[in-house]
C-alpha cells in the first residue's frame, strides 16, 4: 500500500503549487466501487500562496500562478482489483465548464454554456467544480479527489531517496530550471520536480511530453517501492495513509478506509497491469479569444478511451484509442528536408510530407549497386529512422554535416515507397504498461504476485 499511496502523493504534486486548503466534493461520493470500478481524480494546483521568497528561488517557481490546475490525473481501479489505468488530462484541454450556463437579459433564458481550458476549472469553482467539468467532459462518476502542491513532491521523493529520469536528447527549459543531459540520471526531489514541470524544452515542447516525462517518474518511484518490499501488511499501510493526509487533501468522501482500501488493490499490481495513457488529441494549438491556445480532444478517440473505462475494459491494445498505422512515423515527415537524386522516389516521399528537393538531374549516369544509401546529420537518429520507416530495406550513414539536409541515393534495386504516418498522440501519450514506460537502462522491478487472478511502388526513372 506504501506503493499506491505515495504514488497518488507523487501523482497529485507533479508539476503542482501550494494546495489552497481542502475542498469538498459532495457527501453523495463517500461510497465508492459502485458502478464497474473505482475512478480518483489526482490534481495539483498552481498556486504560489504560502511560499517564501527563499522557497520560490530554490523551486525556481518565480511569478504569478494561475490558482489553478497545473497536473491532473484520473486513476481507474478494475472493478476485480487486477488492472489500473492512469489517464493525463492536459491542462490546456479545451471543454465545457460544469454548470456555468448563465442567462441571457432579463428574459430568465438559459445562455451559452462557458467554455475554457480544463484547469481554470478550479479558479471557478475550486475541488467540487473541477470534479463536476471533468465528469461532464469523460461521461465517468468521479469516486474520490486528491489535491496537493510543490512542496510535498519535492519532499515525497527526497524521502525516497531520489527518482531516475532519463532522455534521448539534452533537455533545457529556462522557465523551470531544468538543465540535463542525455542518458539516465538520478535526481532528488528539486531537479526532478524542474524535470516534470518542464513545458518549453527544446525537444517536443508543450505538454504532452511533460507528461510523458511525469508519468515515467511515477513508474520508476514505484518500482524502487516494490523493490524495497514495501508491501508489508494493513498496520503499515494505515500508517503510510495517515502521513500521505499530511500532504494530500481529500474531498469529504474520502477518508483514512478509502485510502487504504485502495492502497492495498493498487499495491499488489504487476507492472504490466498498470496503464498509462494521456487523453488523445486532434488541435493541438487551438487558438480561441480570450483563451489562448488550447487543446482539442480528437472526439471519437477520447470517447472510446472514456467509454472502456467505464465499461472496466483495459485501454492498451485498444484500436479505436490508438489506431495502429500500418507504417508509424517516430517524428514528424514535415520537419525533414530531403534532397533525392530519383524523381519517382522524391514525389513518392513528397506525399509523405517529406519537405522535398529533387536532385534527379545531377544524378549519376550509373547507380551504385544495392538498396538506396541515407546520408543524414549525425544526432538526428529518430529523424532518421522515420525516413527509413518510408524506404524500407535503405541503409541509414550517418555523416558529419554542416547542412540540415538528408540525402538519398538511389541504386540498382527498386525503390518501396511506404506512406508514413506520423501521429503526436502515438509519440508522447499513447497507452502504455508501466513495464513498457521505465527509463531504459534501468532494472526491471520485481512483480507482486496476484492475489488471484499502404505503401506506393516507386518506380525508378533510372
Amino acid at each position: 500500500m506504501r506503493r499506491l499511496t505515495v504514488a497518488l502523493a507523487l501523482l497529485a504534486t507533479l508539476g503542482s503549487g501550494s494546495f489552497l486548503g481542502s475542498q469538498a466534493v459532495s457527501a453523495d461520493r463517500a461510497t465508492s466501487g459502485h458502478g464497474r470500478g473505482t475512478n480518483i481524480l489526482v490534481v495539483g494546483i498552481d498556486s504560489r500562496a504560502g511560499l517564501s521568497a527563499a522557497e520560490k528561488r530554490r523551486l525556481h517557481v518565480g511569478g504569478k500562478g494561475c490558482n489553478c490546475t497545473d497536473v491532473m490525473m484520473l486513476v481507474h481501479l478494475s472493478q476485480d482489483q487486477r488492472r489500473a489505468s492512469v489517464v493525463s488530462i492536459p491542462r490546456d484541454s479545451y471543454v465545457e465548464y460544469a454548470g456555468t450556463a448563465g442567462t441571457t437579459g432579463g428574459t430568465g433564458e438559459a445562455g451559452p454554456p462557458r467554455l475554457g481550458k480544463i484547469n481554470g476549472a478550479y479558479a471557478l469553482g475550486g475541488g467540487p467544480l473541477t470534479v463536476r467539468t471533468v465528469e461532464k467532459a469523460t461521461g465517468l462518476r468521479i469516486d474520490h479527489y486528491l489535491e496537493t502542491g510543490f512542496t510535498g513532491f519535492e519532499q515525497a521523493v527526497d524521502n525516497l531517496g531520489g527518482a531516475t529520469v532519463c532522455t534521448d536528447r539534452p533537455l533545457k527549459d529556462e522557465n523551470s530550471g531544468l538543465d540535463i543531459g542525455a542518458g539516465v540520471h538520478h535526481t532528488d526531489g528539486n531537479s526532478t520536480l524542474r524535470y516534470v514541470r518542464a513545458r518549453h524544452v527544446n525537444l517536443r515542447p508543450g505538454d504532452l511530453g511533460r507528461v510523458r516525462r511525469q508519468q515515467r517518474v511515477v513508474t520508476d518511484l514505484l518500482g524502487r517501492l516494490t523493490a524495497e518490499g514495501a508491501l508489508d501488511g494493513p498496520v503499515n499501510t494505515a500508517r503510510t495513509a495517515r502521513a500521505l493526509l499530511k500532504s494530500v487533501r481529500t474531498d469529504e468522501g474520502t477518508d483514512l478506509r478509502d485510502l487504504v482500501r485502495i492502497g492495498w488493490a493498487l499495491g499488489r499490481l504487476r507492472a504490466d497491469r498498470t496503464e498509462f495513457a494521456t487523453v488523445p488529441i486532434r488541435l493541438f494549438d487551438h487558438r480561441v479569444p480570450g483563451v489562448g491556445s488550447t487543446l482539442v480532444w480528437d472526439e471519437p478517440r477520447s470517447a472510446a478511451l472514456w467509454q472502456a473505462l467505464g465499461a472496466d475494459r483495459p485501454i492498451t491494445g485498444d484500436a479505436r484509442i490508438q489506431p495502429v498505422p500500418e507504417t508509424a512515423a517516430a517524428t514528424n515527415p514535415t520537419g525533414i528536408a530531403v534532397r533525392v537524386d530519383d524523381a519517382a522516389v522524391a514525389a513518392a516521399l513528397r506525399g509523405s510530407g517529406f519537405v522535398v528537393t529533387d536532385t534527379s538531374k545531377s544524378a549519376p549516369a550509373v547507380r551504385p549497386a544495392g538498396p538506396p544509401v541515407i546520408s543524414y546529420p549525425a544526432g538526428r537518429e529518430e529523424d532518421a529512422a522515420t525516413l527509413a520507416a518510408a524506404l524500407p530495406g535503405s541503409r541509414l550513414r550517418a555523416v558529419p554535416k554542416d547542412d540540415k539536409f538528408f540525402d538519398v541515393t538511389v541504386g540498382t534495386r527498386p525503390v518501396v515507397v511506404k506512406t508514413v504516418t506520423y501521429d503526436r498522440n502515438v509519440a508522447d501519450g499513447a497507452p502504455v504498461t508501466a513495464d513498457r514506460l521505465r527509463c531504459a537502462g534501468t532494472p526491471a522491478r520485481p512483480e507482486p504476485a496476484l492475489a488471484s487472478q499502404t505503401g506506393s511502388v516507386a518506380k525508378s526513372s533510372r
